[in-house]
């Protein structure tokens, strides 16, 4: 994981639960996660920050 410009980027990700969803549980929302492991142009079409 990376903060990059104030987000959080998950560059990889191989937990059976996602960490995504940990950082969720824990508080973090979901507009300052990246799933940086996604190409840029799929990014947008999550429920997650596009970058």
């Amino acid at each position: 994981m990376d903060i990059i410009n104030d987000k959080l980027w998950i560059q990889r990700d191989d937990t059976e639960d996602g960490v995504a969803q940990e950082l969720v549980n824990a508080g973090i929302p979901k507009d300052q996660i990246v799933l940086g492991f996604h190409p840029a142009e799929v990014r947008p079409h999550t429920e997650y920050a596009a970058g």
